[in-house]
């Protein structure tokens, strides 16, 4: 299990070496993190695991669900990465050998393993990893922009290097959400997608966007295939339908499980539930550019009117705290901020001050029904001050469309961060330029700039601190609850490894005959 540090003692190791000249990380054999085959599992079975989110979408550079959950869980196991997190956070390499920086850490070169095969036989390349890159940025994908201005090239058949435009120390991390595709892929091309090929440990037997992945082994996968024969990733986005399946032994494998069922599962001799601290944090942004939210006063009086405490104590005593930060304790870059008290009464008189309009009604979107109860209780805070709100449950692709067209007052998300760098959260999300929330301020920007420019990890850290102060401080955000995932799973699987992203990783699983 994963355990937060402290704010002063950073907990990714690797990072803290960036800062000599070299920097060069082994990448791990099959037999370590997402490793697969080899080694002595019964093996052989399949496996049923009930997805929380849609996999509406298997392109992981799509400009709009690349990003996405669903289609993150279904990219690490199709796909291949240079380098891929370990679940405490470290890196480790995928298609990668080893990484290292130049003097100021504004070029990286990766060294690439050699033999690695796509699905359908063909080599994978440098020109692969080139080309994948320039298509990430081509579709403006998600992480897109953490690599403005980047450039990457080929300068061996082993060899790929990443040009910054400055210094950049968490390029590593970024990278841990960038996939390696075929280089005669071009645009979107969803007829690709139905069937992908891709180096990951597994293949695509049957996908249906609208409830259904398939995966079998690669049998090529160049750490050995996967010893599970098969396994179906449903969506199930109705709790009890999930936690039915999984009692019944309809499905093998479930995660996002609220405190409420926790007990019941524990005490269930065939299941095995653990719980583990997570990337995620609730984020609920306010929309800066309507007028109804544009001053700060406003924004951090409406956190002000709602308990967060006792609504996270009701609906998630074991899997949910009180956050303190924009970002999570196993996140780097997270610094503790002054907790913002609940206080009703002082909300009001604040809005009242500040000449809101209390006849406005602000539109708070979410999606997944998995959160309608928290929303709800925020709805009821705030009418409990006049506070008139619509709460607006949305289907996922909806959601993402008006997130990023910014059609809302308030959004709900649980924000994780595969990357565990605040390089992509606090570094990507909240400067002037990425236009998510309609919040703008240089100073912010300035501050988030030199922490993502910095090889030192104690000053990346002192910086992103005092951005997360501007951030809290001025309300970008109301943030509630940083989150624990829990899993549980049949005592028939083995090799199961809670991920802190709520991204399980099926190619060490195996099945028992029993």
């Amino acid at each position: 299990m994963t355990r937060p540090l402290a704010p002063g003692r950073p907990r990714l190791a690797a990072l803290a070496l960036i800062a000599a000249a070299a920097l060069a990380l082994s990448g791990c054999s099959a037999a370590t993190g997402g490793g697969t085959g080899g080694g002595g599992g019964t093996g052989g079975g399949e496996i049923t695991v009930a997805g929380t989110y849609a996999i509406e979408s298997l392109d992981p550079a799509s400009p709009t669900g690349g990003s996405a959950t669903g289609t993150q869980l279904a990219s690490k196991a199709i796909f291949s990465r240079l380098v891929r997190p370990r679940p405490d956070g470290t890196l480790e390499g995928d298609l990668a050998t080893s990484w290292k920086p130049d003097g100021s850490a504004s070029q990286w070169t990766f060294t690439l393993r050699q033999g690695v095969k796509f699905s359908d036989g063909k080599p994978v390349t440098a020109d692969d990893v080139v080309a994948s890159f320039k298509r990430m940025m081509d579709l403006k994908s998600t992480n897109a922009a953490n690599f403005v201005g980047y450039t990457m090239t080929a300068s061996s058949p082993t060899e790929v290097v990443l040009k910054a435009p400055k210094p950049d120390a968490a390029v590593p991390y970024k990278l841990a959400i960038f996939y390696v595709l075929p280089a005669s892929l071009t645009g979107e091309n969803p007829a690709f997608f139905q069937n992908p090929v891709g180096s990951g440990p597994f293949k695509v037997e049957k996908f249906d966007p609208s409830g259904t992945l398939v995966l079998v082994p690669n049998p090529g996968h160049y750490g050995g295939a996967p010893q599970v024969k098969r396994v179906t990733i449903r969506k199930m986005p109705e709790l009890a339908a999930r936690l039915t399946a999984l009692r019944t032994g309809e499905v093998d494998l479930a995660w996002g499980i609220p405190d409420d069922q926790l007990a019941e599962l524990q005490r269930d001799s065939d299941l095995k539930v653990e719980t583990v601290p997570s990337t995620a944090v609730f984020t609920m942004w306010f929309n800066s550019s309507t007028p109804a939210l544009k001053d700060a006063k406003v924004r951090r009086a409406l956190w002000q009117a709602v308990d967060f405490a006792t609504i996270i104590k009701r609906l998630y005593p074991q899997t949910g705290t009180l956050a303190d930060a924009p970002v999570s304790p196993v996140t780097l870059g997270y610094v503790p901020q002054e907790p913002v008290r609940y206080d009703p009464a002082a909300a009001k008189a604040a809005l009242t001050d500040a000449k809101f309009d209390f006849s406005t009604k602000l539109r708070l979107q979410f999606a997944n029904a998995e959160f309608r109860p928290f929303n709800q209780a925020i709805v009821s805070d705030l009418q409990k001050i006049g506070v008139q709100v619509d709460l607006l449950e949305k289907e996922q692709a909806v959601f993402t469309k008006d997130l990023l067209a910014l059609n809302w007052d308030v959004n709900f998300q649980q924000l994780s961060n595969p990357t565990f760098d605040a390089a992509n959260t606090l570094g990507r999300l909240y400067p002037c330029a990425a236009k998510r929330n309609g919040y703008c301020n240089p100073e912010l920007d300035k501050l988030l700039a030199a922490a993502g420019a910095s090889s030192d990890t104690d000053e990346r850290v002192k910086l992103y601190g005092e951005a997360s102060k501007i951030i809290w401080q001025d309300a970008v955000g109301m943030f509630p609850m940083a989150v624990k995932y829990a899993y549980a799973w049949n005592h028939r699987v083995t090799g199961v490894t809670p991920d802190p992203n709520g991204l399980p990783d099926f190619a060490g699983v195996r099945v028992s005959s029993s």
